[in-house]
Protein backbone atom coordinates (compact mmCIF):
# COMPACT_ATOMS: atom_id res chain seq x y z
CA UNK A 1 0.00 0.00 0.00
CA UNK A 2 1.32 3.42 -0.89
CA UNK A 3 1.54 5.67 2.22
CA UNK A 4 -0.90 8.79 1.89
CA UNK A 5 0.08 11.76 3.68
CA UNK A 6 -1.49 12.69 7.21
CA UNK A 7 -0.81 16.56 6.31
CA UNK A 8 -1.79 16.91 2.49
CA UNK A 9 -5.96 18.21 2.10
CA UNK A 10 -7.47 15.35 0.86
CA UNK A 11 -6.16 13.50 4.45
CA UNK A 12 -7.20 16.14 6.57
CA UNK A 13 -10.74 16.17 5.11
CA UNK A 14 -11.10 12.40 4.95
CA UNK A 15 -10.06 12.41 8.08
CA UNK A 16 -12.28 15.21 9.47
CA UNK A 17 -14.98 13.75 8.05
CA UNK A 18 -15.18 10.44 9.68
CA UNK A 19 -13.91 11.89 13.18
CA UNK A 20 -17.27 12.09 15.56
CA UNK A 21 -15.81 15.30 17.27
CA UNK A 22 -16.78 17.41 14.22
CA UNK A 23 -20.09 18.02 13.03
CA UNK A 24 -20.00 20.56 10.04
CA UNK A 25 -19.04 17.36 7.98
CA UNK A 26 -20.28 14.14 7.27
CA UNK A 27 -20.97 11.41 4.34
CA UNK A 28 -23.75 11.81 2.54
CA UNK A 29 -26.59 8.47 2.58
CA UNK A 30 -24.50 6.68 -0.16
CA UNK A 31 -21.04 7.57 1.35
CA UNK A 32 -19.81 9.12 -2.15
CA UNK A 33 -20.70 12.70 -1.59
CA UNK A 34 -19.16 15.06 1.32
CA UNK A 35 -21.96 17.39 3.12
CA UNK A 36 -20.82 21.05 5.01
CA UNK A 37 -22.53 22.84 6.99
CA UNK A 38 -21.00 26.22 6.10
CA UNK A 39 -21.94 28.18 9.39
CA UNK A 40 -20.98 25.18 11.80
CA UNK A 41 -17.78 24.37 9.88
CA UNK A 42 -17.04 28.23 10.12
CA UNK A 43 -16.76 27.83 13.95
CA UNK A 44 -15.49 24.48 14.14
CA UNK A 45 -12.53 24.59 11.78
CA UNK A 46 -11.64 28.01 10.71
CA UNK A 47 -11.91 29.60 14.14
CA UNK A 48 -14.74 31.91 13.17
CA UNK A 49 -16.75 31.50 16.37
CA UNK A 50 -16.21 31.10 20.27
CA UNK A 51 -13.43 28.19 20.99
CA UNK A 52 -10.19 28.08 19.53
CA UNK A 53 -8.84 25.12 21.03
CA UNK A 54 -9.46 21.52 19.97
CA UNK A 55 -11.67 21.09 22.68
CA UNK A 56 -15.80 21.53 22.92
CA UNK A 57 -16.49 25.68 23.17
CA UNK A 58 -19.70 26.49 25.02
CA UNK A 59 -22.16 24.69 22.83
CA UNK A 60 -20.77 21.68 22.89
CA UNK A 61 -19.17 21.73 19.89
CA UNK A 62 -15.11 20.74 19.30
CA UNK A 63 -13.20 23.37 17.59
CA UNK A 64 -9.71 23.48 15.84
CA UNK A 65 -9.08 25.93 13.90
CA UNK A 66 -6.03 26.06 11.83
CA UNK A 67 -6.01 22.35 10.53
CA UNK A 68 -6.65 24.21 6.92
CA UNK A 69 -4.00 26.86 6.55
CA UNK A 70 -7.51 29.06 5.23
CA UNK A 71 -9.61 31.10 7.83
CA UNK A 72 -12.07 31.52 5.10
CA UNK A 73 -15.17 29.24 3.45
CA UNK A 74 -14.31 30.68 0.18
CA UNK A 75 -10.44 29.56 0.32
CA UNK A 76 -11.67 25.75 1.71
CA UNK A 77 -13.90 25.39 -1.66
CA UNK A 78 -11.38 26.30 -3.80
CA UNK A 79 -9.19 24.07 -2.45
CA UNK A 80 -11.94 21.48 -2.63
CA UNK A 81 -12.07 22.34 -6.52
CA UNK A 82 -8.18 22.50 -6.86
CA UNK A 83 -8.61 18.46 -6.15
CA UNK A 84 -11.53 17.71 -8.32
CA UNK A 85 -14.36 17.78 -6.26
CA UNK A 86 -17.50 19.28 -7.87
CA UNK A 87 -20.28 20.52 -5.93
CA UNK A 88 -23.55 18.22 -6.52
CA UNK A 89 -26.81 20.64 -7.28
CA UNK A 90 -29.86 19.23 -6.45
CA UNK A 91 -32.38 21.60 -8.16
CA UNK A 92 -33.04 25.19 -9.08
CA UNK A 93 -31.54 25.93 -5.32
CA UNK A 94 -27.24 25.24 -5.16
CA UNK A 95 -27.60 24.01 -1.36
CA UNK A 96 -29.04 20.77 -0.44
CA UNK A 97 -31.91 20.86 2.44
CA UNK A 98 -30.44 19.07 5.73
CA UNK A 99 -31.28 16.31 7.12
CA UNK A 100 -33.72 17.80 9.80
CA UNK A 101 -34.05 17.10 13.25
CA UNK A 102 -32.08 14.47 15.14
CA UNK A 103 -29.19 14.35 12.20
CA UNK A 104 -26.93 16.92 14.15
CA UNK A 105 -25.99 19.28 11.40
CA UNK A 106 -29.17 20.99 11.45
CA UNK A 107 -31.92 22.14 13.75
CA UNK A 108 -32.96 19.35 16.09
CA UNK A 109 -32.57 18.94 19.52
CA UNK A 110 -29.12 17.21 19.77
CA UNK A 111 -26.61 19.87 18.87
CA UNK A 112 -28.97 23.04 20.72
CA UNK A 113 -30.30 24.56 17.27
CA UNK A 114 -26.28 26.13 16.68
CA UNK A 115 -25.56 27.36 13.45
CA UNK A 116 -28.53 25.94 11.21
CA UNK A 117 -28.06 26.47 7.98
CA UNK A 118 -27.95 25.18 4.28
CA UNK A 119 -25.40 22.30 3.22
CA UNK A 120 -23.31 22.10 0.78
CA UNK A 121 -22.93 18.85 -1.17
CA UNK A 122 -19.66 17.58 -3.25
CA UNK A 123 -18.53 14.64 -4.71
CA UNK A 124 -15.37 13.29 -5.80
CA UNK A 125 -14.79 9.68 -7.55
CA UNK A 126 -11.96 9.33 -5.25
CA UNK A 127 -13.30 10.53 -1.84
CA UNK A 128 -15.48 7.69 -0.27
CA UNK A 129 -16.63 6.35 3.00
CA UNK A 130 -14.43 3.14 4.01
CA UNK A 131 -12.12 3.60 0.48
CA UNK A 132 -9.02 5.65 2.45
CA UNK A 133 -7.14 4.13 -0.33
CA UNK A 134 -8.61 6.03 -3.15
CA UNK A 135 -7.06 9.15 -1.69
CA UNK A 136 -4.03 8.41 -3.52
CA UNK A 137 -5.55 9.46 -6.42
CA UNK A 138 -6.78 12.95 -5.41
CA UNK A 139 -3.97 15.06 -6.95
CA UNK A 140 -3.94 18.75 -6.65
CA UNK A 141 -5.06 20.00 -10.12
CA UNK A 142 -1.96 22.96 -10.47
CA UNK A 143 -0.97 23.82 -14.32
CA UNK A 144 2.02 21.80 -14.05
CA UNK A 145 -0.33 18.29 -12.47
CA UNK A 146 -2.85 19.40 -15.43
CA UNK A 147 -0.26 18.91 -18.03
CA UNK A 148 1.25 15.58 -16.42
CA UNK A 149 -1.82 14.00 -16.78
CA UNK A 150 -2.84 15.03 -20.10
CA UNK A 151 0.78 13.43 -20.98
CA UNK A 152 -0.47 9.94 -19.68
CA UNK A 153 2.35 10.85 -16.60
CA UNK A 154 1.73 9.65 -12.85
CA UNK A 155 1.45 12.95 -10.95
CA UNK A 156 2.98 11.68 -7.33
CA UNK A 157 1.66 12.63 -4.09
CA UNK A 158 4.41 13.77 -1.47
CA UNK A 159 4.62 10.95 0.52
CA UNK A 160 4.57 11.57 4.87
CA UNK A 161 8.08 12.76 5.58
CA UNK A 162 9.77 10.35 8.75
CA UNK A 163 8.11 12.99 11.22
CA UNK A 164 4.58 12.07 10.10
CA UNK A 165 5.02 8.35 9.73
Amino acid sequence: PVPINPNNFPAKLWWLVNSPCFRSLRWDASGEGLLINQPLFECELLGAGPGHAMQPNSSGVAAAPGVFKTKTFTSFIRQLNLYGFRKVVTGPASNVVGPGPGQGLEGGEDNGGICAGPLHHFHSPHFRRDRPDLLIHLKRLTKANKAKMAAGLDVASRPPNRFQR
